[in-house]
């Protein structure tokens, strides 16, 4: 069992990986949390049970008693928080964008391979067995003619706030938020140069929500070679963008809105037959990300809903993280990888920057 520690108790770490934890006992133990907030450290801290909570995720990995962390937190802090881990020898899970910036993705990966420790990047998305009974079907289409990615989704509090109980801190300072938002600044003019503010909105959608779907689309049908043509609009809220491959298109499309539903699927397309990887709101827990299946049988179309199973993908990430750290074994959802999709993010805003 790991003892592991949980950097960043807001919505996220309610709604999902601190349940989700309490349900793998076996695995893990929580002995530790920190927020910036002190109402999200005490109430969080108090209803999860967790033994120590602290408001400096330096002075939690600097107390001890930890194997692994997760850092949850906000994205401006991953790389602070992920060498930090490192350099007091615990291993890490970094929720999605593990940063911000190439620079900071270096100092990752530096002191990871300094300290040989297990660096995860949270990609649930790519853990759903819908997703790899996918990566398994996809020969059978007969060569891949287009395909669509598409994540167009409502905003998340209008679901979490259905469904589930959370505490928001009402008690951050203003200091607090402006030295996060000029961090926030800071990290994206590193990545891609000042290149004003809705192109800079569109970069930080791409890290956030489009992070889930490039690295989806990577790992079913690798890197694409080129960004063809892009497009934002909204302020950069709204993005569309064609990608080349070697005989065939992908169709990219995201945005968020304020409808109380989440569409987010990959969508293959096939001489043989079609695939449609479809995910819903991962802060419902259970609900099933489904594999259908599109393929012409004699005079008929044959239409097959594969689901392969309940567990939601978060589940199946953390028991792979565990085997990671226990086991020895290279998660595939390394910080190099990561840093595959800040290569694209780049080559995206690029393109809609020279419009």
């Amino acid at each position: 069992m790991l003892n592991v520690g949980v950097i960043g108790l807001g919505e996220v770490a309610q709604v999902v990986h601190l349940p989700v934890l309490q349900s793998l006992p076996e695995l893990f133990s929580v002995q530790a949390g920190c927020d910036i907030s002190p109402t999200l450290a005490k109430q969080v801290g108090d209803r999860f049970g967790i033994p120590q909570t602290y408001l400096s995720a330096t002075e939690m990995v600097e107390a001890g008693g930890l194997d692994a962390v997760l850092v949850l937190n906000s994205d401006e802090y991953h790389a602070e928080c992920v060498v930090s881990a490192l350099e007091h020898g615990l291993h890490v899970l970094v929720e999605k964008p593990m940063c911000l910036s190439p620079r900071e993705a270096e100092r990752i990966v530096e002191a990871r391979d300094r300290t040989g420790l297990t660096v995860m990047v949270g990609y649930m998305r790519r853990f759903a067995p819908a997703f790899l009974e996918a990566k398994e079907l996809l020969p059978t289409l007969g060569g891949v003619n287009f395909a669509r990615v598409h994540d167009v989704i409502g905003r998340n509090q209008l679901i979490v706030d259905q469904t589930s109980h959370v505490v928001r801190p009402t008690d951050l300072t203003e200091a607090q938020m402006h030295e996060r938002w000029d961090r926030g600044s800071a990290l994206v003019k590193d990545a891609i140069g000042d290149v004003g503010g809705e192109l800079a909105g569109a970069y930080r959608l791409l890290c956030g929500l489009g992070s889930h779907d490039f690295s989806a689309m990577r790992e079913l049908l690798g890197r694409p070679s080129r960004v063809a043509a892009a497009r934002m609009w909204k302020q950069g809220g709204y993005i569309a963008a064609l990608l080349d491959y070697p005989g065939f298109v992908v169709s990219y499309e995201t945005g968020v809105d304020e409808q109380l539903r989440f569409d987010a699927h990959l969508e293959v397309y096939g001489d043989l037959a079609s695939m449609r990887i479809q995910y819903d709101t991962p802060y419902v827990r259970h609900l099933p990300t489904t594999l259908t299946v599109e393929e012409t049988s004699g005079d008929a179309l044959r239409r097959t809903v594969i689901r392969p199973h309940l567990k939601d993908p978060y589940t199946h990430e953390l028991e792979y993280f565990h085997a990671c750290v226990v086991e020895g074994r290279a998660p595939k959802t390394t910080p190099e990888d990561f840093v595959a999709d800040l290569d694209l993010f780049a080559e995206l805003i690029r393109v809609l920057g020279a419009r």
